[in-house]
């Protein structure tokens, strides 16, 4: 079959690398892509993830079998619709689903309809009313922006003056665009954060390994929200019992309540969760779509092969499908641009990426280069690589990927120095 992948990221560099090593696969094509995945699929650099008009003819005009929607945007703005709609089988939800990430407000009045536990909130358009709500939180509460923002449009705000400050940066400032013409402030939660997966054909639902992000840019879970700055799986936190109530109280409920409303999710759910001492899960976010950077090590883990999964949901004919097989752990450490995840230089010459080529236990996903004039790749993103490596456990997979980390430079590099490392033995 011929494969489809839209984006270029680090998230569809991950996705086309396994798509390819399908032997049900004889073909896979990326739009735009990237000069990191041209050497796994053929790129259509003119063709815009965004661009839907582009991306459904260049799907019906090379024949595609199925399409794999990697970024949420063109999912928000209907490129899911419109696929199906010319007859291509497609991996990725409904734009009226995917308001569940296209929009925090929804998310959460979506939850109270179904009794999905999360935080406490309160949805606010005018800044006045949202600073005089947040400057009664003495514990601090945490600021959203409804709209996409990249996965930068999250504050959490330990004091009343830090949420003033993000209010007026998303709603006055719009930092965000019009992501931030409306916010979400909510409780903070306590806890340990998971990201859970769940693969849904709007019925059926086969579920991945448990990961955890680090979104926040330094050491300790300190400094702004990030897109991700490294990720592992399989997540200790999440264990049978804490997974068996993540599928019955959110998993399962939000795939009902999505049909029940008319809006059957065909896709991967993932599920942004925090998990308290007592083992209990209340939800943060869904997003619509595999999360960047945790897909690299969830892919990097998985033996088994991931196209009848995304064939299955894609086709209503999940049940048919076989569970996935994981080995050990995996661990992905992003190198990313100094700056991030404000502005940033492009153009740095990066090196070392052949010292690390060749290892079958580690690869190094590219989320923000490009091949510059010289051969050589450079940078083009706030997130630049994922350095991510498999072992049998979390603590052998986090050194090796450490270790080739350590092999890879650039100008301005930045990275976070404990990824994993709540996973390790005696951490938690």
């Amino acid at each position: 079959m011929r494969v489809l992948v839209v984006g270029s990221g680090g998230r569809e560099h991950a996705l086309v690398w396994k798509i390819a090593s399908s032997p049900r696969v004889d073909g896979v094509l990326a739009a735009p892509g990237s000069d990191a995945i041209a050497a796994h699929a053929t790129c259509f650099p003119a063709v815009s993830a965004g661009d839907l008009d582009a991306v459904v003819a260049l799907a019906k005009e090379e024949r595609v079998d199925l399409a794999v929607v990697g970024p949420e945007d063109p999912l928000v703005a209907g490129l899911a619709d419109r696929l199906n709609d010319a007859g291509i089988a497609t991996f990725g939800p409904s734009a009226a689903a995917s308001r569940l990430e296209g929009s925090k407000s929804f998310a959460k009045a979506f939850m109270d309809r179904h009794r999905i536990p999360t935080a406490g909130f309160a949805v606010f358009e005018d800044l006045d009313a949202a600073r005089d709500y947040a400057a009664k939180q003495p514990n601090g509460c945490v600021v959203k922006a409804d709209g996409l923002a990249a996965g930068k449009g999250v504050t959490v705000c330990e004091t009343p003056e830090q949420a003033l400050a993000a209010l007026d940066e998303a709603m006055a400032e719009r930092r965000f665009g019009d992501a931030g013409a409306k916010v979400v402030i909510e409780e903070r939660l306590l806890g340990e954060e998971a990201s859970y997966y769940a693969i849904s054909d709007g019925e059926h639902v086969v579920t991945l390994a448990a990961a955890q992000d680090h979104k926040r840019a330094l050491d300790g879970d300190r400094g702004e929200n990030t897109g991700g700055m490294g990720a592992y799986a399989p997540a200790p936190v999440v264990d049978e019992g804490v997974e068996k109530k993540i599928l019955e109280r959110v998993v399962h409920p939000a795939i009902r309540g999505l049909a029940s409303e008319g809006m059957p999710y065909r896709g991967v759910l993932f599920v942004g969760l925090m998990i308290d001492a007592a083992g209990d899960p209340k939800v943060i976010e869904f997003n619509v779509r595999f999360g960047d950077p945790e897909t690299q090590p969830l892919l990097m883990q998985m033996e088994s092969d991931l196209v009848p999964l995304l064939d299955g949901a894609a086709r209503g004919e999940l049940d048919r499908v076989p569970p996935p097989q994981a080995r050990g752990a995996a661990v992905c450490v992003v190198l990313a641009s100094e700056g991030y995840p404000r502005s940033y230089p492009k153009g740095r010459v990066i090196s070392g990426l052949d010292d690390v080529a060749g290892d079958p236990d580690v690869f190094v996903f590219h989320a923000g280069t490009k091949r510059g004039a010289s051969g050589a790749f450079e940078t083009t993103g706030g997130r630049v690589l994922g350095v991510t490596a498999c072992a049998e456990d979390v603590a052998k997979a986090r050194d090796r990927a450490y270790r080739a980390a350590d092999r890879i430079t650039f100008e301005g590099m930045q990275r976070r120095s404990d990824i994993a490392a709540r996973a390790l033995p005696g951490a938690r």
